[in-house]
This record gives structure tokens, sequence and C-alpha cells, in this order.
């Protein structure tokens, strides 16, 4: 039995502007109305998806954003900051030096979870210039054409063999363990060069980290474990170094500490976020059937709907930068100190840069989203995220054209109050129902 398969209703996210221009707060406003819009009391964070419908952000932000994309918001932790919304405010705060990603200077939007540490060392995500310069100079030149070139034929061989798998286990399986988590795992390995033998428990390892059934303990385990296990690798890759990422950066100034943190964030950064993208993006195509159909009878359509897809789903749904000084936008003052939640799921459905932007159209050129971020900080790794994608989604369809949800869409599990929003399990099958 096929289960219910209908895409989400337009209109859940975001409203459609009448005409072709926004009142950016309330300027062209005239009276209490004005006033009301740029006085408004501090809001909480709007986290209610709509129901049914779990790649539509909360019906709220797009609200928000309509009539103003900055307005104050009320962080649980007491600290009155900021909420942007559209689509130029956010493009234009990842870009602006005059505001940290420092860890230790933002508030956190989702919860009170008190002062935030330093970022560890190598996380770059925390860092600002010159630091963030030091370590981002370094790794940029690592993703050359050359290697994506090589792991491309990589990931469609990583990809076959678990196609492969699944082929010959036969249906219902859960997605994410067979197929969406050990690609990019894998193909960190090959990044890394992480030896052969070693893979299998490098994969059990990140497993644990990214699973939602592990024990807190089981996931600390494997953190220390993958520690300890990067460090002896960045040793073993000084003494002798091979044709993979990690070695060519022994020949750098890093410290073997940096060397270490630098390869856990590159792991972080690339295992969950590309997991979550393969799965999710095959739940929204598989509530979507006329564009699975459209990618499965033209392939040729990877690039595109691969960026229609982050800008759809948008997993990194927000992220958080504080003023370092007093900064004026929009006619509103930004104290230094204060933070900045920014709505990267409502910036990527504005619809004044992504017209109809609640429908999810392969044939649409999403250039420009905010996916990947943008600015210094845009995803270092999002070349290597993007083979993988390309290669993984379209295979998948093309082996299975008659792939389905082996459960009611309701009984998919959300990772609900996570940082990367996605599915848990996505339980699939094909052939004769």
């Amino acid at each position: 039995m096929q289960h219910e398969t209908s895409a989400c209703p337009a209109g859940h996210g975001s409203r459609q502007t009448e005409g072709p221009e926004r009142t950016q707060g309330a300027q062209g406003t005239e009276g209490t109305e004005a006033a009301d819009l740029r006085e408004r009391e501090p809001i909480a964070f709007p986290t209610a998806r709509p129901t049914g419908c779990p790649f539509n952000p909360p019906a709220e932000l797009g609200e928000l954003r309509e009539q103003d994309p900055l307005v104050p918001l009320q962080f649980p932790d007491g600290h009155v900051g900021w909420l942007a919304t559209g689509y130029d405010m956010v493009r234009s705060l990842f870009a602006d030096p005059r505001f940290s990603s420092k860890y230790e200077l933002m508030h956190y939007p989702f919860a009170d979870i008190g002062e935030l540490p330093s970022a560890p060392v190598g996380d770059m995500t925390g860092m600002d210039a010159p630091e963030h310069t030091r370590f981002r100079k370094l790794l940029m030149g690592r993703f050359t054409v050359r290697r994506m070139r090589e792991l491309t034929s990589r990931a469609e061989q990583i990809t076959a063999e678990h196609l492969d798998a699944m082929e010959r286990r036969g249906g219902p399986v859960d997605l994410v363990k067979e197929f969406a988590q050990p690609i990019p795992a894998l193909m960190i390995c090959e990044l890394l060069g992480v030896p052969t033998v070693d893979r299998e428990k490098f994969q059990k390892w990140t497993l644990q980290l990214t699973t939602h059934v592990t024990d807190q303990q089981a996931q600390g385990e494997a953190m220390n474990a993958l520690g300890e296990y990067m460090h002896k690798l960045v040793l073993v890759k000084r003494a002798n170094p091979t044709d993979d990422m990690l070695s060519d950066l022994t020949k750098n100034d890093l410290t073997d500490e940096e060397l270490t943190g630098v390869s856990s964030f590159l792991l972080a950064a690339g295992l969950d976020t590309t997991a979550n993208m393969i799965a999710f993006g095959t739940f929204a195509l598989l509530r979507n059937p006329a564009q699975f159909a459209a990618l499965r009878e033209e392939p040729s359509l990877a690039p595109q709907a691969v960026e229609e897809l982050m800008r759809y789903l948008t997993i990194a749904t927000t992220t958080v930068k504080s003023a370092l000084e007093d900064v004026e936008l929009d006619g509103r003052l930004i104290k230094a100190g204060q933070s900045v939640a920014m709505s990267i799921e409502a910036a990527n459905r504005d619809p004044l840069r992504f017209p109809d932007p609640d429908t999810l159209d392969l044939r649409r050129k999403a250039t420009g989203h905010l996916g990947f971020g943008h600015g210094i900080h845009q995803c270092l790794g999002q070349q290597l995220a993007r083979v993988e994608m390309q290669v993984a989604i379209p295979a998948l369809v093309s082996r299975f054209p008659d792939l389905r949800l082996a459960v009611p869409s309701e009984d998919v599990p959300l990772r609900t109050g996570m940082s990367i929003f996605g599915v848990h399990s996505l339980p699939v099958t094909w052939g004769e129902a």
C-alpha cells in the first residue's frame, strides 16, 4: 500500500507580497502604525512549524519578514537582541565585519544554555579574522578542482555499493542508516586519508555521534575516541604523508593540536549536514511526486536540483552574530554586544528574492540561496557536499524509480530542537506493494 505523498500546500511558510516592493519596517507607513512597528515589544523566537508541513518554516517567521525584516528579539537568557528574516538583511549581516561569530559573544535564541565557551581549537565557525583567515587560507587550496574530480569518482563508487546492498537486502530500509549517513562518512575518510582498515570503526564512531538513539555516555565515548584517533592520524601523516588533505596540511605551520582540531571540525561540519540533506531531500521529493519524476526522467537536473533543495529545506535554519560596535541597520540602532539571530530559512523563502518560494521546483535557478551561508564563513566544504548530493540523490532515484515511504509521512521522526533540522530516520521501500 502506498502512503500519502502529496506536497505541503503553499503559503504555510511565506506570504507572497502584493506588488513588487515590501514595506521595509515601517518606512512608507504613516501615523501610529509606523511607531508600533518601530517600537514593538521584543518577541520570542517562533519555532512551531505548520502541522503536516515539515519542510516549511514557522509561519510567523514569514509574517514577521513581510512586516519588518529586523525586529527586537527576547532571548531565553534575558538578553534583548534582534531577529533578521529578510533575504537582503540576512545576506548583508553574513558579510558585515562589524558583527562577530565568536561563540563567547553570542546569546542562544532557543534556550537558556548559559554563557557559551569560546570555539575549540580549529573550529572556524566560531572565529573572526585574522585567526579565521589564517585557517581558511590554508584549507581553501585543498578543495581543488582536481581533488573534487577525484572524489566525484569515489562518491559514485561508494553510492553504487550502498545501492547494491539495499537492492540485495530489499525493502523496507532506513535510508538514513543504510544510505545517507555512510556516504559522507566514507567520503570524509577519503578526504582525510583514513586508512581502509580503520574505516569501519571510524564509521561506527561517527554514527554514534549523529544518531538520536545513542545515549550521552556512548556519544561522549565516541567523541573522545574520534579525538584520540584524529590526533594519532595527524602524527602518522606527519611521519608518512600520503595523497590526502590531512597530509597536505602537515606541511604548513599548524601545530598537532591545531591539525587535530581542524580535522575534527571538517568531520563535524561535513558529516551530519550532508547526511541530513540526502535523507531530508529524498523525503521532500517523495512528498512532491512530480519533482521526483522530473529528476528520475532528467538526471541532468541534478546540479540545480541540489541548489533548490538547499534553498527549500535550509536544514541549518538559524545562525547568530553579535555586534562589535554600534551599528545602524534599516533605521534601527543595534548596540555593541547585542546578538542578532539570523533566520536563514526565512531568508531563503523570501518572495522578493525567490518567486513562489514555498514551491519546490527543481528547474528553478536557486543561485544565491543562503543554505551554505555567505561571506567569509560560507561553507568551506560546499563543493564536496554538492558532489555527494549530486551523485547520491539522482542515483537513488534512478535505481529505485518506484521508491516510496514505508510509513505514513506523519510518522517520519523529525529532528526538532536540534541545530540541524531533518529526519532521524526515513523508512522507505520499493517494488511491489
